[in-house]
């Protein structure tokens, strides 16, 4: 089973996203509130995934991207952001981000994205 890292300051997202994960098959490993446990937490339990919000308090959402690339460069994170960050977007894609969820997001969108990451680094069934 696969193992998610959520990262998010509001606490209903984080259950948001938990919830839908659980319904994909996913194990939620742990959830953090700032940037500066993500990276703690990522560290400790190497997940599969990450999502990650971008606009946190104590360490914000590219800050930790940076540093869990930096000391994981293999470290597949998506990042969660509201509509009106284009910009953040853009420079968490050049930081490494695999992919991004725009709030408030479509539960498809979100599964459609785990299925992805899940899918990642392994063999096609007929290879």
């Amino acid at each position: 089973m696969k193992r998610l890292l959520i990262v998010d300051d509001a606490l209903f997202m984080r259950r948001l996203i938990a919830g839908v994960a659980r319904d994909a098959g996913w194990e939620v490993a742990g959830e953090a509130a700032d940037g500066e446990r993500a990276v703690a937490m990522h560290a400790e339990l190497r997940p599969d995934l990450t999502t990650m919000d971008l606009v946190m308090p104590v360490m914000g959402g590219l800050e930790a991207l940076a540093r869990i690339r930096e000391a994981d460069p293999d470290a597949r994170v998506v990042v969660v952001t509201a509509v009106d960050q284009k910009q953040s977007v853009i420079d968490a894609i050049r930081l490494g981000a695999l992919d991004f969820i725009v709030k408030p997001f479509d539960r498809a969108r979100v599964v459609s994205l785990l299925r992805k990451a899940a899918g990642a680094g392994e063999p096609p069934p007929d290879a």
